[in-house]
């Protein structure tokens, strides 16, 4: 009898040693311990992860999902938070990723989504993290009693682009109004000293940054930021932050956190895509015995890339590009003014060099003086002033009307509402890039469409690049096909962009012609480029002769390739050609032998793994590899 006693005491002390909450630090409140979520079990977990919806598993058994706003005290989430979804931003009802990761995180899971952009995650983040750490220090929830230090950060958010970061501090700005929760936003491009100043003097509970600045802050000891005790991490467009090479910034940070064993942290990871490089950030940054893998993209579900129109408009040559463009923006806009139904023209313009996109946001500047039907002419690379980029992402955003020529700077995350339209002006690097370019338009369900401009001669190359997407040919432009070198004087369209491209600074027409020799226009014999950026010289700009460029850009171009201008000397507008006289058409180009006929006619990584290897297979025939395009 006594045997038995003893057996049930010891089974009965095993099972409340596995379900015990972690141990909290000894500076955290009473509260924190108390609302400290239960870990399960191991046999518990092994059930909670299996192949079955993870949405219909993050909450207790028997227990709806909360879908509205309103409800979320019903998961604990103080009234201030909800105060300021439900009258402050006027938020109602839950989006999908909302609710699918909202529930989640609540309940203390560490979780990783892969979730679309424009879908609301930045919210479905926000919520859990800043409910956290009112959860962790109740005084927070009032502003007039909460304090911060700059040595004790209690949530950061990490976000691949200064942009992105930007617009989720305001979003937590506007979240935490009404309580004592202290945001900072963090990034690159902006004065250090003033950031730290002001960190120093307000204090930060939730710093929201991209991955070189937070690593720059807390590896200096001289910044005084520091996150001894830090509850939350967030890594928004894991993919994006890895393809542009930032995993080595997020593995040092993740040296500078404290470990999990003496500070338990929650983390949440979002991912539109993800490849095998996005499962093994996941593995380095998430508790694997407590978490959730949510796919908010629903095996059935049609992409939006994939309901959005898209079309190709093949141009005859790189000079018929600006003119097609100005025929299309005119186009649009008188429908968008005739017909009510149509949201107004709101048009994001991606051009493949930081250069490209400076020259033709001025070009369509100097085109909007004398056409007032034009909408309003924004700009954004990086070689602006990170404050007038967010001036300007800020104007487009709240502009009815507007066109927004960029670089790829806006081609995730960026919430732009009302986008009618998304443009690209040659190809972009990849597959993915074209995709995400295109997200930015036919959000939350409204109307878009997508067009590519491109040369005859980027045609083959578009079709390797651009395999299983519903790209269909469009010839409604008739400055697309206009063979310039055959007519007697420049048509209208052609003849108001020149105009417009006297009046441009040469450096920056300069600058423009050079990065065009780089990698902008890949998968395109070399020739060709130089044969295609003479003509836009010549035919766009007006330009007597090309610009001259560095005797090592040539070379790099290689000995074969003729038609480049080598600078002699100091001036830019100096220089010799080599291999044959600007615009003879001759030996190269669409007028010869060379261009002629170009007229193209088990657990929750085993999840995030089987969805990682179903991402890679073919809707329409390949991803990135496989039978080309039809266009």
């Amino acid at each position: 009898m006594m045997k038995t006693s003893l057996l049930r005491q010891a089974a009965a002390s095993r099972v409340a040693f596995a379900a015990r909450p972690v141990r909290m630090p000894l500076r955290a409140s009473l509260a924190i311990r108390a609302a400290a979520p239960v870990h399960r079990p191991v046999t518990s977990l092994l059930r909670f992860y299996s192949s079955e919806s993870a949405a219909h598993e993050s909450a207790a058994p028997h227990q709806e999902l909360v879908t509205r706003f309103a409800d979320l005290p019903q998961l604990g989430v103080h009234e201030r938070i909800v105060n300021a979804i439900t009258k402050g931003m006027k938020y109602e009802n839950m989006t999908d990723v909302q609710t699918m990761t909202v529930n989640s995180a609540l309940a203390g899971k560490d979780v990783v989504a892969q979730a679309k952009t424009g879908t609301g995650k930045t919210l479905a983040f926000l919520v859990p993290i800043v409910q956290r750490i009112i959860a962790q220090d109740p005084e927070l929830a009032d502003r007039r009693r909460g304090k911060a230090r700059a040595d004790d950060i209690r949530a950061i958010i990490i976000s691949p682009t200064r942009e992105l970061a930007e617009q989720i501090g305001v979003e937590a700005q506007k979240l935490c109004q009404g309580t004592g929760v202290v945001v900072q936003t963090a990034v690159g491009g902006t004065q250090k000293h003033a950031m730290l100043r002001r960190t120093r003097f307000e204090g930060c509970h939730l710093m929201v940054g991209t991955p070189g600045r937070i690593h720059d802050l807390l590896s200096d000891p001289t910044t005084g930021i520091d996150a001894p005790r830090l509850g939350a991490l967030v890594l928004d467009e894991a993919d994006r932050m890895l393809d542009v090479g930032f995993k080595a910034e997020l593995e040092q940070i993740l040296k500078y956190l404290p470990s999990r064993e003496d500070v338990p942290r929650q983390t949440l990871l979002y991912s539109a895509t993800l490849p095998k490089n996005v499962v093994g950030l996941a593995r380095q940054f998430i508790d694997p015995r407590n978490f959730e893998f949510v796919q908010t993209i629903k095996s059935d579900e049609v992409p939006t890339h994939e309901r959005v129109p898209q079309f190709i408009v093949p141009c005859r040559g790189f000079e018929n590009l600006a003119p097609t463009l100005l025929e299309l923006i005119r186009r649009d806009v008188a429908k968008a003014k005739s017909n009510p139904d149509r949201l107004p023209f709101k048009a994001i313009v991606f051009l493949p060099t930081t250069a490209s996109v400076m020259a033709n946001s001025y070009i369509f500047r100097r085109l909007k003086y004398s056409d007032p039907t034009m909408p309003k002419i924004l700009d954004i690379h990086s070689k602006l002033a990170q404050a007038t980029r967010t001036r300007a992402a800020e104007e487009f955003r709240h502009s009815e009307s507007a066109i927004l020529f960029s670089s790829d700077v806006s081609a995730r995350g960026m919430d732009f509402p009302n986008v009618t339209h998304v443009i690209q002006v040659h190809l972009p690097q990849d597959r993915d890039l074209y995709i995400h370019r295109i997200g930015r338009t036919g959000r939350a369900g409204k109307q878009g469409e997508a067009y590519i401009m491109v040369s005859d001669v980027e045609i083959p190359a578009a079709r390797d690049r651009l395999p299983g997407l519903p790209i269909q040919r469009c010839t409604d432009f008739e400055n697309a096909s206009i063979d310039i070198t055959q007519e007697s004087e420049l048509p209208p369209l052609f003849k108001e962009v020149q105009d417009a491209a006297h009046k441009a600074p040469f450096e920056l027409l300069n600058d423009t012609y050079a990065s065009y020799l780089g990698n902008a226009i890949r998968d395109v014999d070399r020739q060709d480029v130089v044969d295609e950026i003479n003509n836009m010289a010549k035919y766009t700009w007006g330009m007597q002769e090309p610009p001259a460029v560095s005797p090592r850009l040539i070379s790099q171009m290689g000995r074969r390739v003729s038609g480049l201008r080598a600078l002699d000397g100091p001036s830019l507008r100096r220089g010799r050609t080599i291999g044959r006289e600007f615009g003879d058409r001759d030996s190269y180009g669409r007028g010869g032998s060379r261009g002629g006929g170009r007229n193209f006619s088990g657990d929750g990584f085993d999840q995030m793994e089987r969805a990682a290897r179903e991402e890679g297979r073919p809707r329409y025939g390949g991803r990135g590899r496989g039978p080309s395009a039809n266009f």
